[in-house]
């Protein structure tokens, strides 16, 4: 990456800090007509920056639990005056609001679908990590929105924190020398669990719609509501969710696409609970110049290294810089006597993100006619190298990765596993 484009990216992820909306200043005089799909937590929490940012009409909010989105229409009453139309079925959303801006925030089963349904709609749409299920997935989005020319924003906000955009200003300097290994983690206190029984869905929830393309099994407390990602079937677990964004702020700072080779393990070795996603994880990824390796663990939180408990760590000739979240990033140089450098994170309410900040570009995209920060192509292949680990889990052997043409090397077996069956009438999003 030359100068310019560092400079321009740089600016882009940094507009955000100016809180004025952009309705009148760039031509547009009316706001877009904005939908939700997905009415849970972290739904309710991107439509609250899209609200807050003065350019949204809110048309129509969609979810198959009617309990959730009756509590989003009761908050949404509180924020403006809008009054949305609720709907159980995209589809029709879809066909009778004709938004302009759909936000996605299912569960990742349902991300493709919805989000090609929506460009081929017109909309352009904010999507959330993991853009998808499997990998062929995300490549058949990234080719909708180019075929529809419709702006997709992936929800990996840690592109326009401003920590992290400093920390990697910090890294592209070669302040931290050459890179030659890269450890990213989350380890999360907890245990063994226990057991849910099965039982019959809640009043309001579509259970049948809410699996969707994927495999359809008993309605079980501890998968809805937010439980979905210690599910293989419907998500791809801490690799699979938290994992994204540290992957995608490696491919960021180290301008990487894809690695060559990757080799994963762990297993359930603690829990004993209803969720089938491995409890403990490791992973390595081999890239041209350096290895990544990847780390999890949902028992012994981090106390004993006394550090904050998800993050990377970037290891250089010149010292080790750590990108983190709630603590920003902290450089520590091998000279010991040089000062450790330390930049603390400026991140919004709540749940500690900067979506106000990704909000603030894709719009600005849209009006511009240009790609997002977090465009899908960026967020096919962070998620690509996350799902590449699981796929190594899933097989049990490493796997050789051609980044170019998006397949396994001399593995049929393990290129099946690039996409998946989807239950009927459902079809695989093609190309």
């Amino acid at each position: 990456m030359n100068r310019r484009d560092f400079l321009a990216q740089t600016s882009a992820a940094s507009l955000a800090y100016s809180a004025a909306p952009l309705l009148g200043a760039l031509g547009r005089t009316t706001p877009y007509r904005t939908a939700l799909v997905g009415s849970g937590w972290w739904g309710m929490n991107i439509l609250r920056c899209a609200v807050q940012a003065g350019e949204s009409k809110v048309v129509a909010l969609c979810d198959v639990d009617r309990n959730q989105l009756r509590t989003a229409a009761e908050e949404l009453t509180k924020l403006s005056s809008d009054r949305p139309k609720p709907y159980g079925d995209y589809r029709e959303l879809l066909a009778r609001e004709k938004p302009e801006i759909v936000i996605v925030a299912t569960p990742d089963h349902w991300h493709p679908l919805i989000t090609i349904a929506a460009v081929a709609a017109g909309a352009h749409v904010y999507v959330e990590k993991p853009i998808g299920h499997t990998i062929r997935e995300g490549r058949a989005m990234v080719n909708a929105a180019r075929r529809h020319n419709r702006v997709v924003q992936v929800g990996t906000h840690r592109r326009v924190s401003p920590h992290n955009v400093s920390g990697r200003e910090f890294l592209r300097s070669g302040k931290a020398g050459q890179i030659g290994m890269v450890r990213a983690f989350v380890h999360y206190g907890g245990g063994a669990g226990k057991p849910v029984p099965d039982a019959e869905p809640p009043a309001g929830l579509d259970w049948n719609m809410w699996c969707g393309p994927a495999p359809l099994r008993a309605y079980n407390p501890a998968l809805h509501p937010r439980g979905f990602r210690s599910f293989l079937d419907y998500a791809n677990g801490q690799l699979g969710d938290w994992g994204i964004h540290w992957m995608d702020q490696i491919l960021w700072c180290t301008e990487e696409k894809y690695p060559r080779k990757v080799f994963s393990t762990g297993g359930r070795h603690i829990r004993r609970d209803h969720t089938d996603a491995p409890d403990t994880q490791v992973a390595s990824f081999e890239f041209e110049s350096f290895t990544v390796s990847w780390e999890h663990r949902q028992f012994a939180a981090n106390n004993a290294e006394k550090g904050e408990n998800v993050g990377c760590y970037f290891y250089g000739t010149e010292g080790t810089f750590h990108m983190g979240w709630q603590d920003g990033w902290t450089f520590y140089p091998a000279d010991n006597s040089r000062p450790v450098l330390h930049e603390a994170p400026k991140l919004n309410q709540p749940d500690d993100q900067n979506i106000r900040e990704l909000w603030a570009d894709f719009l600005k995209a849209i009006a511009e006619g240009r790609r997002p920060v977090c465009d899908i192509e960026v967020g096919h292949r962070s998620t690509t190298v996350s799902l590449l680990g699981m796929l190594s889990y899933k097989l049990g052997r490493s796997v050789a990765w051609n980044g170019e043409k998006e397949e396994i090397l001399n593995d049929p077996e393990a290129n099946q596993l690039l996409s998946r069956l989807y239950r009927a009438p459902w079809e695989y999003p093609k190309g």
